[in-house]
């Protein structure tokens, strides 16, 4: 994207050094310019320095070492006596937005109208014109129908939005947005997208922090930071070009350079450019013209396959399963799930459709108005039988990173055993092998505030296997993390499958829920789909998930776009190495 900017900068950070109370070294000396109206996307591993960076471009934190200059105060410099200029951080203060990584650190209030009123009352903003704000910037995020709803009863993306919608009311000068689509659906992800490139063309400058490579493309400048120090900046193509390093500082390239790598053409970003290098380079052109995504969806409704036959290996069986939180609109209404021993079961569905609410009932932790719920065989209706599901079930929440609390890994990943009443011996036997499971055999005495990002959710995880589960079940296991703890994630689960553990997880990613052995798909509070991956992911039912705020593995609609671009049909690659292989499959066949 090219960039227009007002001359000047906004953020200015040289040789700035930060360190926290328990010694960990977030930021060492690192030098930043933030240039006036700019969209800066920042980009690294978990524990590479992105949220403090963050926290100190917003006047939140500061520094042990350096200057920091905000909006033209010089607001913290280390070679004065008195290093924090705290009336200079309060005026910079009111013109910076953020946005926390965590909806929950942020949202303040029990109504939604009320906390995004929030920020624009300390500010003094005359109260008919807060009114207007939050009215524009509901609306702005689709949270309009929701203003006099309890924060604390909506989903993980709905309060993202609110807190969003919160950081907007503000009207700051620099909004700063950390990992913002992290809890969202598709649709979501892209409407801040869109949201951004507004606020950007309006002239308010964004510093965008996301673990979405194919989000940094739409940046003027990326920065990557590696271990608090700022080791690449660039436009997004020189920074992507750079693939050798992007991957040994723990990230990957966008789908698109990927495959389009793996296929040896010209390194590119764009769905688009890539279609037309491939049917130029290989000469391979369906006779007939395109065939994209309208020929062959076909526009039939999709088909709800639901397996009825009871079976004696059933871990989880709920049936016509509706619940609602107090007298707000049902958050599931006459659901039926069926769970397999072994099977690894994916849960979609936009923001709201019900699949966390889903999985709190599958783990007995709410009872349903009307249907039933089993686990093992123990209905969850009464708290005798509930009680005796403890240790049966395994509930991994979003972020469970942040219920780590013991001063060892191993005392930490102990204490779920521990209370199940076991000896000693026993408890030992399981924490060794949970660590052994997740790969963090050899680090039982380190402390888990001193592990990365993707370790943390490793540990935590450990300590809900470490309970032997009959059932595992996880809300967004993969959301926060890097692309490397994705990856470490994914093996560990395709590790578990192998083993016979059974699996429920909900996820917004689509790469994650094509390798389950069945999708379930949410719409509006009811099952809309369900089937293999295959059955559910495929080019006719593309219309119906777009609708739903949900979208289509990268490999298959990157597939569809090579179809409208005339290349023969590809049937309904889910993963790069299908998709390649389909593309390999016509340039050989061509050849000969």
């Amino acid at each position: 994207m090219s960039a227009s900017h007002p001359s000047g900068t906004c953020a200015r950070l040289e040789h700035v050094t930060l360190r926290y109370d328990n010694g960990t070294q977030a930021l060492e000396d690192l030098s930043l310019e933030v240039l006036r109206g700019e969209h800066l996307c920042v980009l690294g591993a978990n524990g590479s320095g992105k949220s403090t960076l963050a926290s100190v471009l917003c006047g939140l934190l500061a520094p042990d070492e350096g200057t920091v200059n905000l909006l033209g105060e010089a607001v913290f410099d280390s070679s004065r006596t008195q290093s924090v200029d705290f009336r200079a951080y309060k005026r910079a203060r009111r013109r910076l937005g953020l946005v926390f990584q965590n909806p929950d650190d942020q949202i303040v209030t029990t109504v939604v109208e009320e906390d995004v009123a929030f920020g624009p009352e300390n500010l003094g903003v005359p109260s008919h014109e807060i009114g207007e704000r939050v009215e524009r910037e509901l609306r702005r995020v689709a949270m309009q129908d929701f203003s006099k709803a309890n924060p604390t009863r909506l989903s993980g993306g709905q309060k993202q939005r609110v807190a969003i919608a919160g950081a907007l009311a503000m009207e700051p000068e620099v909004l700063v947005l950390d990992e913002p689509g992290s809890l969202l659906d598709v649709r979501g992800r892209k409407a801040i997208m869109r949201v951004m490139r507004r606020l950007r063309d309006a002239g308010t400058t964004i510093v965008h922090i996301t673990h979405f490579m194919e989000e940094a493309l739409a940046a003027d400048r990326v920065v990557v930071l590696s271990h608090g120090r700022v080791m690449l900046v660039g436009t997004p193509r020189e920074v992507f070009l750079q693939a050798d390093e992007i991957g040994r500082l723990g990230l990957e390239e966008p789908f698109v350079a990927r495959l389009a790598r793996r296929l040896s053409l010209p390194w590119t970003c764009d769905k688009t450019e890539l279609a037309e290098q491939f049917v130029q380079a290989s000469d391979v052109r369906c006779p007939r013209g395109a065939i994209g995504t309208d020929q062959r969806s076909g526009g039939s409704e999709p088909a709800v396959r639901r397996d009825r036959t009871t079976r004696s290996d059933e871990v989880v069986v709920a049936e016509r399963v509706s619940f609602a939180y107090q007298r707000e609109r049902k958050a599931l209404d006459d659901v039926s799930l069926r769970v397999h021993q072994g099977e690894s079961v994916a849960v979609v569905g936009q923001t709201g459709s019900g699949k966390s609410t889903l999985l709190r009932l599958l783990c007995a932790l709410e009872v349903p108005d009307a249907g039933t719920v089993s686990v093992d065989g123990i209905g969850t209706a009464r708290r005798c039988d509930r009680r005796r599901l403890h240790g049966t079930i395994g509930y991994v929440m979003q972020h469970p990173e942040r219920q780590l609390f013991a001063e060892t890994v191993l005392d930490d990943v102990a204490f779920g055993p521990t209370n199940l009443g076991l000896s000693a011996s026993e408890v030992s036997r399981r924490c060794l092998h949970a660590l052994n499971l997740v790969g963090l055999n050899g680090l039982g005495h380190a402390s888990p505030f001193e592990l990365s990002g993707g370790q943390q959710r490793l540990c935590a995880i450990a300590g809900v296997l470490a309970m032997e589960p009959k059932l595992l079940v996880l809300d967004e296991p993969t959301a926060g993390l890097d692309p490397r703890g994705r990856r470490e994630l994914r093996v560990l689960l395709d590790d578990l499958h192998a083993h016979g553990v059974t699996t429920v997880q909900v996820t917004h990613a689509m790469e994650d829920a094509v390798r389950c052995d069945r999708v379930v798909v949410l719409n509006q509070a009811r099952v809309m789909l369900e089937g293999t991956p295959d059955e559910v992911f495929c080019a006719k039912n593309a219309s119906a998930l777009e609708q739903a705020g949900l979208g289509l593995p990268a490999a298959l609609e990157l597939a569809l776009e090579l179809e409208g671009a005339g290349v023969p049909e590809l049937g309904d690659p889910l993963t790069l190495d299908a998709l390649a292989s389909e593309l390999e499959g016509l340039v050989a066949e061509h050849g000969a």
